[in-house]
């Protein structure tokens, strides 16, 4: 498992693109028929993958965790952003094809991933928080999420949002994770940005054209920087930093949190006249 310690805004104006990169972008997270994990010291975040090919893969614990079992004191959500697999929770099985979500809720002991196919396998991205409470362990279907659309095509952000574990969908202790989908032709997400000093947020890029990249800008609002990111990469954004981006050609990202509340809503927006 990495450990990744974030900066603070302070140590964030003093760093270099390479420190940047390696502070706040998480690069080589889908090894084949491997399980990755990074821990961020940030509300205690794991962000992970699940890449299962001609045998199926078991989520451990890890010696950072310091617990009997994974899930002993966490909660995960989980997506699939390739082909068909499963995931086994405790004996039930969840069928999951692309984009379908699933939430494992505290105390779940034994958990599998394996695909369908080795020639197309699963993608599964994993993140997980801490949970001081437990609640069933549910999936949802990527056809029965009902898509929140935004922006428009004048202003090349035309996009859906999809809310997947949330307190009006899937419950959970403090996870709230879904994706948003950009139309053809349209490059920003979440522009006008914002920042919420309540909670933290990972963003998770996938469907990238592997000739294009995504230009994730982050920071304070008088002071942003970017990152060049590419297809399956992730960026872990504090409270105080905005998170939007604008890519070379249209893409998907999956958005969670963790923190004070899953209100959706609680964010203090910035003023595009006020980026610096």
């Amino acid at each position: 498992m990495r450990l990744c310690q974030m900066a603070d805004a302070v140590r964030y104006g003093l760093m270099n693109t390479e420190e940047l990169r390696e502070t706040f972008l998480l690069e080589g997270m889908f090894e084949v028929g491997e399980i990755e994990f990074a821990y961020v010291d940030l509300d205690r975040t794991v962000i992970g993958s699940a890449v299962p090919v001609s045998e199926e893969l078991t989520l451990e614990t890890e010696p950072e965790l310091r617990s009997e079992y994974f899930l002993e004191r966490r909660e995960l959500g989980v997506l699939n952003v390739g082909g068909a697999g499963s995931v086994v929770v405790d004996g039930k099985s969840f069928e999951m094809g692309k984009l379908d979500c699933l939430y494992v809720g505290r105390g779940s002991k034994a958990v599998t991933f394996s695909s369908e196919s080795a020639n197309d396998p699963a993608y599964f991205y994993l993140l997980s928080y801490p949970a001081h409470a437990e609640y069933p362990t549910l999936m949802v279907k990527f056809a029965d999420l009902q898509g929140l659309q935004l922006g428009a095509a004048e202003t090349c952000n035309k996009r859906t949002i999809y809310k997947a574990i949330y307190k009006d969908g899937i419950k959970s202790c403090q996870l709230v994770m879904g994706f948003t989908l950009l139309e053809s032709g349209s490059n920003w997400n979440t522009m006008p940005p914002h920042t919420h000093m309540r909670r933290s947020e990972v963003y998770f890029y996938f469907d990238v054209d592997p000739a294009h990249r995504v230009l994730h800008l982050m920071g304070p609002p008088d002071a942003t920087s970017h990152l060049v990111v590419a297809d399956k990469e992730v960026v872990v954004s504090p409270g105080w930093s905005i998170h939007a981006g604008v890519g070379t050609k249209n893409y998907a990202f999956c958005w969670g949190m963790g923190g004070e509340n899953q209100a959706y809503d609680d964010m203090d927006p910035v003023s595009i006249a006020d980026l610096r």
